[in-house]
């Protein structure tokens, strides 16, 4: 047990956070204490940190906390929040983390991926990320859920608790890259069509990208095509996902949400 500093406390690095029983947690961002850019007061934080993790996206002009705070992470533990776009396109190949990165669209969070690993940080690899809040069952019932007719395309993905639970068995582990993703890349149009199934409502049509007419960033998810191994997680952290697929994970969700949904009222 320590102190983890995280830089960013967003949705992934909450759960991770919440995970950290009996840890002190100081951390930058909107659910934070201290403000990113008070340097005297995230230094004097990082002073006194024993771990640090950071899930701030790179920017265009570099790693924003790399940039700023690169020469004080000297920490034993550094963590990593990165992306699997870091291996572009595949054409559906599987990718595991001997592969090439630095192909894909998503070259500066390439460039930031590798600097944390220069750096000796534990890099964690993540596809599509769902969970509570945010995912499947949100778009369907928001009429935000789409199903688009490209055949052989699929994605991996990974539950927000799956993230937590790796980089929680990561804290005993050497620095390195590691992908956390589920056990099954599915098409974006399956997890849609379990979600409208769970939710007892009719799947949206089959649609082109341009019928979509989606954002230039949600058409640009559709540009790379990957299946994300997560053998080396598994093996070397002894990280299991809780989830392995799509469809217990939007169970999981659903079921949850159902048992804090108020029950009815007593008859007077």
């Amino acid at each position: 047990m320590g102190l983890m500093f995280i830089f960013g406390m967003g949705f992934s690095s909450k759960a991770i956070a919440s995970r950290l029983s009996g840890w002190r947690i100081e951390a930058t961002g909107r659910g934070g204490t201290v403000a990113f850019d008070d340097d005297s007061a995230v230094r004097r934080a990082l002073a006194r940190a024993t771990h640090v993790l950071s899930s701030v996206p790179p920017g265009e002009e570099g790693d924003p906390v790399l940039d700023r705070y690169g020469d004080a992470l000297r920490h034993d533990w550094l963590g990593y929040l990165s992306s699997t776009g870091v291996y572009g396109d595949t054409g559906g190949a599987w990718v595991d983390e001997s592969s090439p990165v630095g192909s894909g669209r998503r070259s500066a969070r390439a460039e930031a991926d590798l600097a944390w690993l220069a750096k000796g940080a534990r890099v964690f690899r993540l596809p599509g990320i769902y969970g509570p809040g945010r995912s499947p069952l949100d778009r369907v019932r928001e009429g935000r859920g789409h199903r688009i007719d490209m055949p052989g395309q699929v994605f991996s993905r990974v539950h927000v608790d799956d993230i937590a639970s790796g980089v929680v068995a990561a804290l005993d582990a050497g620095p390195g890259a590691y992908n956390l993703a589920d056990d099954l890349p599915a098409s974006a149009a399956a997890v849609t069509e379990e979600a409208c199934r769970l939710l007892g409502i009719a799947p949206p049509p089959l649609q082109t990208l341009d019928e979509a007419g989606l954002s230039p960033m949600a058409r640009g998810f559709y540009a790379e095509n990957r299946r994300v191994a997560n053998g080396k997680a598994k093996r070397v952290l002894g990280w299991s996902p809780q989830f392995p697929t799509y469809r217990e994970g939007l169970a999981a969700i659903l079921a949850t949400e159902r048992s804090l949904e108020p029950g009815p009222l007593a008859a007077p």
